[in-house]
This record gives structure tokens, C-alpha cells and sequence, in this order.
């Protein structure tokens, strides 16, 4: 069999995916180096006061919206909290789907229309999870964003199996697994409610799709005219 000694080891990622990897990469490198010692007696806090700077909290939202007040930094919190992980494993978790599901996605979308998926189901996982009362705890993490790539994924999916002529239904196998596993875990061994914010991002995610993928809503509209 021949083999191709000149090709790369990985399968090359488009560049917006790096874009969006490296801050994640950055901070939890930092965060690790601080956990071993480095920056002083100081660094084995600097987790805590990242989640403290960047995390979402729902009650703070709530709050702005009584007030009718929108300072940057509640704002910001609506996508920064993406940026810091409760551990590294959750950090690895997130940046694998990150990378796999951004490859997918980045070789069809074009580049802002990653960014805008990936912005748009951080923010809009927060901010239905915010709005459901019951919610307490503060989001920390990327899953709400990559659960938007997740839908993003899903909308080429079901474009191309309603195209071909298949149960555009099967498109949604990856999220219904996903989310029952999580809710699973949850019954098991105990978990929040972050999860509403990862079925928020995922339905974002899918929902932009129809603005922001090529063809977009266009392509649906044509391929329901045709039917």
C-alpha cells in the first residue's frame, strides 16, 4: 500500500477553529501552571478567581434586567465564561468536541459564520438558562458553545439527508444521545441544571444555521418548493 510519508500526522484544522482553541488552550495552560506552583504562593488560587472574573451567573442577569442597568462586565459574562473549566478533564472534554465538531462545521461554514455560532450559543445558553427562575449555580465552560457547533452540525445533516431523500430525523441522533447520557449522569450520580444551557446553545447553534451556512434558509425553502 503506498503511503504519503510527506503528509501531516493530524488532519489539518481551519484556522478559525484554532482561533477559537487558543484561548481555552492559553487559560487552562495558565491555570495549570499556576495549580504546580508558578506565580507564587498566589497561582494555586488563580482558578478560583478566574471563575470568579468570568463566570456567567444567572442571578446577576436577573438583576441587570430588574434594573434595566447593563454593565460591560455582566455582558461580558454572557460568552467569557466559556474560557475557564472547573478541572482539566472538563477542559479536555470541551476542547475535543471543539476541535472534531469545528472541523466538520469550519470546512462548510465560512470562518465569521463559525465565530457567530459559537458566540451566539454561548450567549444564548446563558441567557435561557437565566431566564428559567429555578437556576442557581453559575456556568463555567465551553459546552453551551460547542453544543452550538453541535447544532450547526446537525443543520448539515438534516439539509443533506432531506436532500437526498432521507429521514431527516436520524439528523438529530448525536444530541438526543448526548442529552440523554448527561441526564442520565444527572439521575446516577447527581448533577444542576447547566444542561439547559447546553440544549439552548445546541438549539441556537442550529436555529443561526438557517442565516448563516451557505445556502442557508434558501436551500431549506428550495428543497420544501420541490417537495
Amino acid at each position: 500500500m503506498d503511503r504519503d510519508f510527506n503528509a501531516p500526522p493530524l488532519n489539518p484544522l481551519p484556522p478559525v477553529v484554532w482561533l477559537l482553541a487558543l484561548p481555552l488552550i492559553a487559560m487552562e495552560v495558565a491555570l495549570q501552571l499556576g495549580a504546580r506552583g508558578f506565580g507564587g504562593a498566589g497561582g494555586a488560587g488563580w482558578r478560583l478567581e478566574a471563575v470568579q472574573r468570568l463566570a456567567f451567573s444567572p442571578e446577576y442577569l436577573r438583576r441587570m434586567w430588574a434594573a434595566d442597568q447593563w454593565p460591560v462586565d455582566g455582558l461580558m459574562r454572557l460568552v467569557s465564561y466559556v474560557l475557564v473549566h472547573t478541572s482539566f478533564m472538563h477542559f479536555i472534554f470541551v476542547l475535543v468536541f471543539l476541535l472534531a465538531l469545528g472541523k466538520f462545521v469550519g470546512e462548510v461554514y465560512r470562518w465569521w459564520a463559525v465565530v457567530a455560532v459559537v458566540l451566539a450559543s454561548a450567549a444564548g445558553g446563558a441567557v435561557v438558562y437565566a431566564v428559567l427562575p429555578f437556576t442557581e449555580n453559575a456556568l463555567i465552560g465551553g459546552y453551551p458553545a460547542v453544543y452550538g457547533l453541535i447544532g450547526a452540525f446537525t443543520f448539515m445533516l438534516w439539509v443533506r439527508l432531506a436532500v437526498t431523500g432521507g429521514n431527516p430525523a436520524r439528523a438529530f441522533t448525536l444530541i438526543a444521545f448526548l442529552m440523554g447520557t448527561q441526564l442520565l449522569f444527572g439521575v446516577l450520580f447527581g448533577g444542576g441544571t447547566e444542561w439547559i444551557a447546553d440544549l439552548a446553545g445546541f438549539a441556537t447553534g442550529f436555529l443561526m444555521s438557517f442565516v448563516v451556512s451557505p445556502g442557508g434558509w434558501a436551500r431549506v425553502v428550495a428543497k420544501v418548493r420541490n417537495r
